[in-house]
């Protein structure tokens, strides 16, 4: 599963990294401590004026409420329970099965945290942060959806909303070694994307569901050869309260005192 990650690039150097037309905040805070309901920067295309078809289809970054929220949903509290999807049931569960088929984003991150259970009972989980080795963000495949909150007065009433869709993490044993080492930090694997299966994802407008089913079947295939890039590494404890947030989080920790490596 994906339930914390890192974003902390400036706003200019988000665009360049995703190729993006429009950005449509004015400001982004480095975050590296995000946790669901949280605003996180989310990828989609769409035409450069949404009700004009004949308008050009371009790139846009907007900030999204991590949990998504579906159309029909009562409040806001639904979406404490949708910052994730599975690739499995995504295009049948009510929650997503409309949004996999017309409104799919990219989550950039990047890095994510994992808590590994310990071999010992009794003992605390210790915490792993994934990233990229080239420093390069993740795109992580998601969904989007616009939410209308009948209790908004004066303002703006509509509420964006995202999610991250997870898979089956890799099997033990499975190589490159950062394979086997996903496959024992936990059973799902939020699902990352290379450039050409983000385009893809992005690009392929609005699908029937059998069509939706195919792409998320693409992401799933490519997603541990995406995964082979990355590497992991233990972090400090202090990354399991929401209330910590700094660079000194995703700096490498050694839970047994001595000089800390990357794995």
């Amino acid at each position: 599963m994906c339930g914390r990650y890192v974003m902390a690039r400036a706003i200019g150097d988000l665009m360049a990294a995703t190729g993006a037309d429009a950005v449509h905040f004015e400001e982004l805070t480095p975050d590296y401590n995000v946790a669901p309901t949280k605003d996180v920067p989310v990828l989609v295309e769409h035409y450069q004026d949404p009700k004009d078809p004949t308008t050009p289809w371009q790139r846009n970054l907007y900030l999204a409420r991590w949990g998504l929220v579906p159309t029909w949903a009562k409040d806001l509290s639904f979406g404490q329970r949708t910052f994730n999807a599975r690739s499995e049931s995504v295009v049948d569960k009510p929650s997503f099965r409309s949004a996999v088929k017309t409104r799919r984003a990219a989550v950039p991150v990047d890095g994510y945290y994992e808590w590994l259970a310990p071999e010992t009972k009794g003992e605390r989980k210790q915490p792993y942060f994934v990233r990229p080795k080239d420093g390069s963000p993740i795109f992580f495949a998601g969904l989007y959806e616009w939410w209308k909150d009948p209790a908004a007065e004066d303002g703006a009433p509509w509420v964006l909303s995202t999610t991250i869709l997870t898979g089956p993490s890799p099997h033990p044993g499975d190589q490159p070694e950062i394979l086997n080492d996903l496959s024992a930090l936990h059973d799902r694997l939020p699902l990352p994307m290379s450039r050409d299966m983000t385009d893809q994802w992005l690009g392929a407008g609005e699908v029937t569901k059998d069509e939706a089913a195919q792409l998320v079947d693409a992401v799933v295939a490519q997603a541990y050869d995406t995964a082979t890039e990355w590497e992991m590494y233990p972090v400090d404890p202090a990354v399991g309260s929401v209330r910590n947030n700094g660079p000194e989080l995703i700096e490498p920790f050694d839970p047994t005192g001595g000089q800390a490596t990357l794995v």
